[in-house]
């Protein structure tokens, strides 16, 4: 058996969990943008039926994980660990919105980065044989972020350039156990290759993950977070390449969670400090996710923001043969009431998933 970890932050998985089900779910305004087309549902209500914005997030989760298991082809009882999180105070959405999934859960906080967070440590369950099939889940909604972070929505304050829109959905991912070794993957006789690993071809594989720190440049502005998670986007970034040996070639893409306009451009220079040119791979979900007539400032922004482009868009991509290799990297900016208002800075975290497509 290999060694499985590699470098200082980063795992290579042996036999890479698949991701054989996966669901998007988002607001009428995400639906609007220009990648309405590949959410699998579009919500038009924004509170989905319920009396309060933190209900209706909740009701976001339970959908998308429902409709995730049933393309995965499995029932509730198949799967064993949920991995969920959102950015509600003691992950209210997850919390009151799976309780009746009657699945063993942990919850996790990574703030906006907690797609990535829970895509790992289900991805390390299932690889490490403690788990057939596990779910990675997470949300965000527009309302209920600006009810805990910022205003409520009737103050109708204005927002600046580097300001970012929650984005009201959520994603879910079921992550299988490999049914066959690698090897049989470099083997080009048809005969040897199994029933199971022909229905593999065409889906996208979790090749290894690169865990990310937290990471404090003193940034207090908690309208720029771009800002505040480049810097831990970029040492994610640039520790991948370091851990696997990787140039930023290796990758057809490499994909941040929630940057926007702003964050962009910092994390461009300062993986180039590094000695890494990403400019031709790079890509943001916040800024990809809405339109320029859409009035989002610096772009979008949310747990949910990287989860909807991974299960609606990035994995579509993939399956498709259109990106045979990504790294996935969910951002996030630590902060909470209490720290903000007590004046302390805004710490980020990021975390990479080496996605790679069954050929």
């Amino acid at each position: 058996m290999g060694c499985k970890q590699m470098g200082k932050q980063s795992i290579r998985f042996e036999n890479p969990p698949i991701i054989s089900g996966a669901a998007s779910v988002v607001g009428q305004k995400e639906g609007e943008g220009p990648y309405g087309k590949y959410f699998d549902v579009i919500e038009e209500d924004p509170k989905v039926g319920a009396d309060t914005w933190e209900e209706a997030e909740g009701r976001l989760q339970a959908e998308a994980a429902e409709l995730a298991i049933s393309h995965a082809g499995l029932s509730k009882k198949d799967i064993r660990y949920m991995i969920a999180g959102d950015l509600l105070g003691q992950l209210m959405a997850s919390s009151f919105g799976l309780i009746d999934m009657d699945i063993p859960l942990f919850g996790v906080y990574g703030a906006c980065s907690t797609m990535g967070e829970s895509l790992a440590i289900a991805s390390m369950i299932v690889e490490g044989g403690f788990a057939e099939h596990a779910m990675a889940i997470t949300s965000s909604h527009f309302a209920s972020a600006e009810k805990q972070f910022r205003f409520p929505l009737g103050y109708g304050n204005q927002r600046p350039k580097a300001a970012t829109w929650t984005v009201t959905g959520s994603g879910a991912v079921v992550l299988s156990n490999s049914h066959r070794k690698e090897e049989i993957l470099e083997k080009k006789e048809s005969e040897q290759i199994s029933a199971a690993a022909r229905a593999e071809k065409g889906k996208v594989k979790i090749k290894g993950i690169t865990t990310g720190k937290v990471v404090d440049y003193g940034v207090k502005d908690n309208m720029n977070m771009g800002a505040c998670m480049a810097p831990a986007a970029g040492e994610v970034i640039a520790g991948n390449f370091i851990d696997f040996g990787y140039q930023p070639d290796h990758y057809d893409k490499i994909i941040t969670g929630d940057l926007g306009k702003v964050g962009k451009d910092i994390l461009i220079d300062f993986v180039n400090a590094k000695g890494y040119d990403i400019s031709r791979q790079y890509m943001d979900c916040g800024i990809e996710i809405f339109g320029e007539d859409q009035n989002v400032q610096s772009g979008g922004s949310g747990c949910g923001c990287s989860a909807v482009m991974l299960t609606g868009y990035i994995l579509k991509m993939m399956e498709k043969g259109e990106w045979n290799r990504v790294l996935f990297v969910p951002t996030g900016a630590l902060l909470s009431q209490v720290s903000f208002n007590e004046g302390n800075s805004v710490p980020g975290i990021a975390h990479g998933v080496v996605l790679e497509r069954f050929s």
